[in-house]
């Protein structure tokens, strides 16, 4: 998950803050010291985030983009010059703008604004961009939200007092509200000094940049590893009262199975595993992604020097073709497996799925499946032939079946006219008329259209009185018989209205 990284440089950043008597502090010097503790976190935790540092008074400056080096974020903040007045909506558009350009409008992005809650002053000012959202025109949209799943972190170089003398601490809650929820606005507590800024930043670590750490089993095989990014815990909205779903720090390997039967699955989120003890560059067999930072020895060198069932496990799976099942928690799976970064790089990933007993309806529920060896006979076949998948479920599903939906009048239309093409050739279309009339019955039913049986009822009976001389007499008897039917249904008895009964041919015979 990307960061970007807003830097407020308005002059309202220099202000002056007095620490116990010593030199005085500007609260961009307060805010350049606090982003260094975040980088330098994320460069010993957070290695794989690609980060991007922007600048901001009245127009916006892309200052690095995104990168793993943040060294050259550390230097760049160093740097930093100051300029004018506060123009939020303009450096929340540049953010959108570098966002879509690098990563397009499907991955998530956490944007991590650092300001002093200075609204700004008149026009482009946050509280006038704020007055004025419902009076643009869709040429002058307000950028949030962003066409990407954004979480927002702002960061005040301020304390909660001072920004409730104002409507400070409303316009920016509106602003989170804006982004969509998703997010935290921190204040620093007490005097701004180092200390303070320091444990607001060290909030912000423990809320978004806090790693995950877990142990992978495999029945007697453990490994230590990191998943990345974080996951996320998930609300499953089936239930009465949705609660968080979290992932457990325990990530129990229940089987494995080939790719072609897992296909594609659907997945909530995918994350890279790193063994804790092999976190840099990882040789073909290895576990990890590429950087370019070689400070330390590389995983392969490590991973010679102490085995490691994560590397072990990543070998076997990119050898043999295969995933890993994991169970994440109570009726909770994912699934883990090799994928390439590059021709000689590839990484051990995992992919959590919906929370649920059976999350890939053509393996059933995963608590049923169990090793080949144990089956009577060998479910792939003598040679690999068959497969047993997809598990054919024991009621047919709705979306099997071929049901009847009207999305416009013309398909309705559609569906009478073929139900009086087939009456005016009765007897001969007996078994299609009374078909297509049981198929447009149970329709009406299920949605509750009774008028439409009446309808139908009525054009049957008009099709009877303008019969031909010439016709064969079963066909007005089958006519009336079928209006006389219809009329019943629509009356809502549960005697002739059920679901599940056909109208059947009236038994006529004419042979004598």
């Amino acid at each position: 998950m990307p960061t970007v990284v807003l830097m407020d440089v308005s002059l309202s950043m220099t202000r002056p803050v007095s620490l116990d008597g010593s030199e005085e502090f500007q609260r961009k010097n307060l805010a350049v010291h606090g982003l260094n503790m975040l980088f330098e976190h994320m460069a010993s935790n957070y290695r794989l985030e690609f980060t991007a540092l922007m600048a901001f008074s009245s127009l916006w400056e892309l200052l690095v983009p995104f990168t793993r080096d943040y060294n050259a974020l550390q230097d760049a903040l160093s740097n930093l010059e100051d300029y004018d007045k506060t123009c939020l909506e303009l450096a929340l558009q540049g953010v959108s703008s570098v966002v879509q350009q690098e990563w397009g409008s499907a991955c998530p992005c956490q944007v991590v604004l650092v300001t002093d809650g200075s609204l700004g002053i008149g026009k482009g000012s946050l509280r006038h961009s704020l007055q004025t959202l419902k009076l643009r025109g869709d040429d002058k949209k307000f950028p949030l939200p962003f066409p990407f799943p954004t979480k927002m972190f702002i960061m005040c170089i301020a304390n909660a007092e001072e920004l409730q003398m104002t409507d400070t601490m409303d316009n920016l809650e509106e602003l989170l509200r804006l982004s969509g929820g998703d997010g935290q606005i921190f204040t620093m507590d007490g005097l701004l000094c180092m200390k303070s800024v320091q444990a607001m930043f060290g909030m912000l670590i423990d809320r978004a940049y806090s790693p995950f750490h877990a142990v992978l089993h495999c029945g007697n095989l453990s490994s230590d590893v990191q998943v990345f990014p974080r996951p996320e815990p998930v609300v499953v909205d089936e239930e009465v009262e949705p609660i968080p779903r979290a992932v457990s720090t325990d990530l129990e390997i229940v089987g494995f199975i080939e790719i072609a039967d897992i296909s594609s699955p659907p997945v909530i989120s995918r994350h890279l595993v790193l063994p804790i003890a092999v976190n840099k560059e990882v040789d073909e067999v290895g576990t990890g992604a590429t950087d370019e930072l070689e400070e330390e020895p590389s995983a392969s060198q490590m991973a010679g020097k102490s085995p490691n069932f994560c590397v072990l496990l990543h070998g076997s799976l990119k050898v043999e073709g295969m995933v890993a099942l994991v169970q994440l928690g109570p009726d909770w799976f994912g699934m883990l497996y090799s994928q390439a970064d590059s021709k000689k790089k590839s990484n051990l990933m995992m992919s959590l799925f919906e929370p649920s007993p059976d999350p890939l309806p053509w393996l059933g529920k995963i608590s049923h499946l169990g090793p080949v060896s144990e089956a009577a006979e060998n479910p792939y076949g003598e040679d690999d032939s068959k497969s047993p998948f997809p598990v054919q479920p024991q009621v047919k599903r709705s979306y099997a079946q071929n049901v009847t939906v009207w999305i416009k009048a013309s398909g309705l239309q559609t569906d009478v006219q073929k139900i009086l093409r087939n009456a005016r050739k009765l007897p001969d279309k007996t078994q299609t008329f009374y078909k297509e009339l049981n198929r447009l019955r149970k329709a009406a039913l299920a949605f509750g259209f009774w008028e439409l049986l009446k309808g139908v009822a009525e054009l049957l009976e008009r099709e009877c009185t303008l019969l031909p001389d010439s016709t064969h007499p079963d066909a007005a008897f089958q006519l009336s018989h079928a209006a006389r039917q219809l009329k019943l249904a629509s009356s809502g008895d549960s005697q002739y209205a059920a679901f599940d009964h056909n109208i059947v041919p009236m038994h006529t015979d004419f042979s004598s």
